[in-house]
């Protein structure tokens, strides 16, 4: 299980389905919150630059000091559209570079980024309505799933980060037959995200296969306390 940081505006927030103004968690620093994270057992780091993702000025800044801060791995996604982004976190010692937007309508781009860093590279399919979505949850890619899964298939990618729109932020709990369907038909590791609001959760992903899930609400209101499971962050 994978804590996220999301940040939007230079601070730390949870919204409710990628909408700005929705948001339920604000914190004013994500440095602090990251080596937070890290003090309490978890073991990697989900960080989301919103303000990318939704085309204003990044927090690449901010990224590389929490990189810095901390000792575990990060991974960075949001925003990420050209060959010097990817660069500059890879220099900074970011583990794996979440791609969204451009890889989904640009495949060539993203093999070419996949096998320049094999390993390195998460496809972000975030999915709204059975559709993926796009730039920040704002724009239907207009490509199937299925049709990404066969593009993708051969690509050295490290994985495929699923977010399911339709239930983030809302602790409300995961979409099971949604997150199976998805697991039964990408050909890459997956990492779930959307929904997970306790141990009941973590451990049904990881029945169906799913190499890591992203928390967010839940784990920053108290709903889960994984810091006081027997082994931090990893559902028994």
């Amino acid at each position: 299980m994978i804590p996220a940081v999301d940040i939007l505006d230079h601070r730390v927030v949870q919204l409710v389905g990628g909408i700005p103004g929705t948001e339920q968690v604000v914190l004013p620093d994500p440095v602090e919150v990251a080596k937070d994270w890290e003090a309490k057992g978890a073991m990697a780091l989900h960080v989301v630059d919103l303000d990318g993702a939704f085309g204003k000025e990044d927090n690449l800044g901010t990224i590389k000091e929490i990189v810095r801060a901390v000792g575990i791995p990060v991974q960075v996604g949001g925003g990420v559209r050209d060959e010097e982004k990817v660069e500059s976190l890879i220099s900074a010692g970011v583990a794996k570079v979440i791609i969204g937007t451009r890889g989904v309508k640009e495949p060539e781009w993203l093999m070419a980024m996949a096998e320049s860093y094999p390993g390195r590279m998460v496809l972000a399919l975030d999915v709204k309505g059975g559709k993926i979505t796009l730039k920040g949850w704002q724009e239907s890619a207009g490509i199937t799933l299925d049709d990404m899964f066969s593009l993708i298939r051969d690509m050295p990618l490290a994985g495929v980060l699923n977010t399911n729109v339709d239930v983030e932020g809302q602790a409300k709990g995961i979409d099971l037959e949604s997150a199976r369907r998805f697991v039964r038909a990408c050909p890459h590791p997956v990492i779930a995200s959307g929904g997970v609001t306790d141990m009941e959760d973590v451990i049904a992903l990881h029945k169906l296969g799913v190499e890591a899930a992203v928390v967010g609400v839940a784990i920053y209101t108290g709903r889960m306390r994984p810091w006081e499971w027997p082994t931090p962050f990893v559902a028994p």
